[in-house]
Parts: C-alpha cells; sequence; structure tokens
C-alpha cells in the first residue's frame, strides 16, 4: 500500500542546513493500524505530511498502490488526496460558514457525488451527532468538531487515513472517545491507518509502533495481541 524509500527531509534555517528525516525506508501494508511516536521535532509530522503529498522531500520516494507520488503533478497529487487519502488534524480545520453537514459532504462534492448529502448524514449518524448536523463548528464543542473532522475524512471512503496528533486539543475523556471512533470507523471502512502521536496509551492501539528519533527510525516493531483485542 504504501512504500517509502530512502526519504529525507532537509531545510535551510539561519544559514545553515537543518536535517528533518533522515533516509527513512519503511512499507506500510494495506489495512495496518500504523502509529508513528516520537519526541518533539523527531520528524514525525513531517513524515506524515509528505506521505500525504502535502511537501516534497529533498530525496527519496513515497509509493501508494505503486505509484510515486514524489513525481505527481499538484494537480494529480490533489486528485490522489480526493480518491485514496483522509486526514485528521490536531486542529479541526472545519470550513466555519459551513454546517457540520455540509463539512463533511464537501469532498464527496468535489469528487462529483450525487448523494454526498444523504451519505453525509449518514457519516454523522456513525459520529453520534446527527443531532447536530445543521449547527456551525463555532456552536460545537471541541469533541463535536473533531468527531465532525473525522467523519469528512472517512466521506470519500478513503484507502489510506492519515491521523496528526488527533486528540491533542482535547480533554483525556473527549480524547479516548474520539480515537475509539477513528479505530472504529477505520475497522469499518478497511482502510490503512497511520497516526502519529506523542501519547503511549494512543499507540498501545496499533497494529505496529514506529518509534523516530532525531529523523531516523529508531525501533519498528509489531503488536502482538489476541485476536479481536482492538477496540
Amino acid at each position: 500500500m504504501i512504500a517509502i524509500r530512502n526519504l529525507s527531509m532537509r531545510l535551510v534555517s539561519g544559514g545553515r542546513e537543518v536535517s528533518i528525516l533522515d533516509d527513512i525506508s519503511l512499507d506500510v501494508p494495506a489495512k495496518q493500524f500504523l502509529a508513528i511516536v516520537g519526541p518533539s521535532g523527531s520528524g514525525k509530522s513531517t513524515l506524515l505530511g509528505l506521505i500525504g503529498g502535502m511537501d516534497t522531500p529533498t530525496s527519496g520516494a513515497i509509493s501508494i498502490d505503486g505509484r510515486d507520488i514524489t513525481k505527481l503533478s499538484d494537480d494529480e497529487l490533489s486528485r490522489l488526496r480526493l480518491q485514496k487519502i483522509g486526514f485528521v488534524f490536531q486542529s479541526f480545520h472545519l470550513i466555519p460558514t459551513l454546517t457540520a453537514r455540509e463539512n463533511i459532504a464537501v469532498p464527496m462534492e468535489l469528487a462529483g457525488d450525487p448523494e454526498a448529502n444523504a451519505k453525509a448524514d449518514e457519516l454523522l449518524q456513525a459520529v453520534g451527532l446527527e443531532s447536530r448536523g445543521h449547527h456551525y463548528p463555532v456552536q460545537l464543542s471541541g469533541g463535536e468538531q473533531q468527531r465532525v473532522a473525522v467523519a469528512r475524512a472517512f466521506a470519500n471512503r478513503p484507502a489510506i487515513l492519515l491521523a496528526d496528533e488527533p486528540t491533542g486539543n482535547l480533554d483525556t475523556t473527549t480524547g479516548e472517545q474520539v480515537i475509539e471512533l477513528i479505530i472504529r470507523l477505520n475497522r469499518d471502512h478497511g482502510s490503512t491507518l497511520v497516526l502519529v502521536t506523542h501519547d503511549p496509551a494512543l499507540a498501545a492501539h496499533a497494529d505496529r509502533i514506529v518509534r523516530l528519533r532525531d529523523g531516523r527510525i529508531a525501533s519498528d516493531d509489531l503488536q502482538h495481541r489476541a485476536s479481536g483485542a482492538r477496540p
């Protein structure tokens, strides 16, 4: 599903080159739940952004279903993200002038889905917000906004879901509810889930944990769990 080869990312800061990621190679099979963890500045979010085609690496390649996305044009990347990738961020990134229902419908409308509104209602129900669809983001709590963002991420049934600190702006209880929701929807939709987090408790839900340190892979561990143990 995702193949990363010799990926490096360097930036110039203060007149000197700074290495953000250094020679990362990684394979993520279809339907796997991978958690990427590490201290602040280890390159976690940079790696996730590169997988999502949000930036271009200094060197190396990232392939999704055998297609090297580092060689795609901006238009091709936009189509790829619309068709194959869902995003959940720490900040909810909802459109403030649209209702919850309209926010969820946007990706489907962009994809030309004539049933966008009906499917948005189904997703609202799936995240427990069927009575809140007509509310604007400012009228929703932080947890409700993140649930809308999760529903939007699954709108086009993406093959890949990328989640960057999705509970970072939420209290512990609400954060646990949101991560359980992400895991449940991911399981129901059969997506490949790549989660960036600094929280060991969130990472413990994953099938596999990759730890980054100073832009390199420090460890790569499969989680051994009994069948059905995932929440």
